[in-house]
């Protein structure tokens, strides 16, 4: 089986008027998806953002629950938030993956948007149970990922299909989705 991280990227990403922006940091998203990814067996999950108060603000969070009062009132909290690093870029996230597996990771961005190539959930989910080089996923913050990022990736995933024509999942939602229908119990 390959080894599997997530990384949470805040910046570069797309407002609603298609402008790069970075997103805020927020402490749902932190505490949510790290419990998701520790629930699959994720390796690692990558809060990605380049702005100093941002990431301030993430160790703040993280070390409630590694040293503060956290850290005893509710330990699988702290077990599932061991999992998190932060990264200034996704550059730093990549070379993060590569320290600890000595190999470059293969990229799977997401995004909702229409008209990219993409793979099928079925294909990503064989190269998380075939041994090889480990594959990083990126979730896109605020309206996604740009597009130097999806050019640069090695993979598309598809879009998680919806039944009602609205298609805005919450990026902690999409992340659950996401993991259970890639590392799941089958």
């Amino acid at each position: 089986m390959s080894d599997f991280y997530l990384a949470l990227i805040h910046y570069p990403v797309y407002d609603k008027g298609h402008n790069i922006v970075t997103t805020s940091i927020t402490n749902m998203d932190i505490h949510d998806i790290a419990r998701s990814a520790r629930t699959y067996g994720v390796k690692r999950y990558f809060v990605v953002t380049p702005t100093r108060t941002l990431r301030l603000l993430a160790e703040k969070i993280l070390d409630h629950w590694d040293h503060g009062y956290g850290s005893t009132y509710n330990e699988t909290r702290k077990d599932a938030l061991s999992l998190v690093a932060l990264a200034d870029d996704l550059d730093g996230a990549v070379k993060a993956v590569h320290t600890e597996t000595g190999q470059r990771p293969r990229l799977v961005a997401t995004s909702a948007r229409s008209g990219l190539r993409r793979v099928s959930f079925a294909n990503v989910r064989q190269l998380a149970e075939t041994p090889g080089p480990p594959l990083l996923m990126l979730l896109g913050t605020g309206w996604g990922l740009i597009d130097e990022i999806l050019d640069q990736s090695d993979y598309i995933l598809e879009p998680i299909p919806g039944v009602s024509g609205y298609n805005h999942l919450s990026v902690r939602a999409a992340a659950a989705i996401l993991l259970d229908r890639l590392l799941g119990a089958r």
